[in-house]
């Protein structure tokens, strides 16, 4: 069966990928807990390490993510939804357990590459499949999924944390076997799974055009830059709320988690609503005043005027955050077509995998040498970029017709 087969809604498939989206927002969350603080067990104290040492950690998971996204269309293009999605959740399910049980902060790097493998087979195949399958409503809802999962992170680890004798390695235990789960999940409910890819006919999905033939469109380097810088800006918020506040603006460790679980929560209350409201508001105004909200946001968190509204002014960066991914993915699948937009996709993930590990390790390099107090410059700093980024891609001519 394909995608052009399909012609209902299939609600089981759909509410297993929600799922799925909610573990996948589990570890990247956590670890913003688990990495450092100056009250409870950590990662910086259990192996004695800096704060920017978190750069190691996040480059591998970058690797992983990125290798598996870029080559995702021409995964699945080759094999079916299912399976790889299951092999995603396993191989995410495998690493977690290594952060929970290995002795050596090596070791934990080394994972990093197979959490980043897993999650980017996962992550940029679900994006294709729900593009391919589904509107931009669900797939809102899909990375509001994501959203929920980086709000159960924290609070997760911050329980976890706060009784006593909790580590952070239990946390991870757990996100272990909530991706163990969901992998058998996806492999008892194989026949629900479509196969989608890089174009697809009556006999499955086929090989498609070369990924250089994709990469010949101007607005497709465009979108990687977006990705790059909406990544980042993602990344470091999550990474670096928690220490910027706790560690440099004196929040105390418990209020300071608090804020970072109510960023997280806009995020998800941002990609419900603006699920909803999709069909009344043109994509391109809404991108527009969500861009500019995050640029003055940003601005704002620089100069801190009322360090106790600093909650508010997170709370509005997540939720006008919260829908430009979804808009720009179904957006590239409406631009490019089938057999560009599978390709193209994988790129923009590979361009997030690598935004997501760069970033925040560079915020942690900066903060090493000067202050905590250069993060929310950083946000500043890439809140304009993708807004540049963004008008340049409103202005760029697509032509699809050529095809290797």
């Amino acid at each position: 069966m394909t995608a052009q087969t399909h012609k209902k809604t299939d609600y089981i498939a759909v509410l297993i990928a929600y799922l799925s989206f909610v573990v996948l927002g589990l570890p990247s969350a956590m670890l913003g807990i688990a990495w450092a603080s100056d009250k409870w067990p950590s990662i910086e104290k259990s192996f004695n390490l800096s704060l920017g040492s978190v750069g190691a950690l996040l480059l591998t998971f970058t690797i992983g993510y990125s290798l598996a996204s870029f080559l995702s269309g021409r995964l699945y293009g080759r094999f079916n939804s299912f399976t790889l999605f299951s092999l995603g959740s396993l191989l995410s399910a495998a690493a977690l357990l290594g952060y929970g049980i290995l002795p050596m902060w090596w070791l934990i790097v080394a994972c990093g590459t197979l959490l980043g493998l897993g999650s980017g087979v996962l992550d940029a195949g679900m994006n294709i499949y729900f593009a391919a399958v589904f509107d931009a409503r669900l797939m809102n809802w899909l990375h509001a999924c994501f959203g929920i999962g980086t709000v159960i992170g924290p609070l997760l680890m911050t329980t976890i944390l706060s009784l006593n004798g909790g580590t952070w390695q239990t946390g991870y235990l757990i996100g272990a076997g909530a991706y163990a789960f969901v992998g058998i999940l996806f492999l008892l409910t194989r026949s629900h799974w479509l196969n989608v890819g890089r174009g697809t006919s009556k006999e499955g999905t086929q090989s498609g055009i070369p990924a250089r033939s994709t990469l010949r469109l101007p607005l497709v380097w465009i979108s990687i830059g977006i990705f790059l810088a909406y990544a980042g800006l993602e990344g470091v918020a999550t990474q670096w709320t928690f220490p910027l506040f706790n560690k440099s603006r004196g929040i105390d460790a418990i209020t300071a988690g608090t804020w970072l679980v109510i960023l997280q929560a806009s995020f998800t209350i941002g990609r419900i609503f603006f699920g909803f409201i999709l069909a009344y508001v043109k994509q391109r105004t809404l991108i527009r005043i969500c861009a500019s909200t995050l640029v003055v946001s940003t601005f704002l968190l620089i100069i801190n005027p009322v360090p106790e509204a600093a909650i508010i002014l997170l709370a509005i960066y997540g939720f006008t955050l919260a829908p430009i991914w979804a808009l720009m993915v179904t957006n590239l699948q409406q631009q490019l077509g089938p057999l560009h937009g599978a390709n193209a996709i994988g790129f923009m993930l590979a361009a997030a995998g690598i935004g997501i590990g760069i970033f925040p390790g560079i915020a942690g390099f900066i903060a090493d040498r000067s202050s905590l107090e250069t993060v929310p410059m950083i946000l500043f700093a890439l809140s304009i970029m993708m807004m540049i980024l963004y008008e340049a891609a409103i202005r760029c001519k697509v032509n699809t017709n050529r095809s290797g």
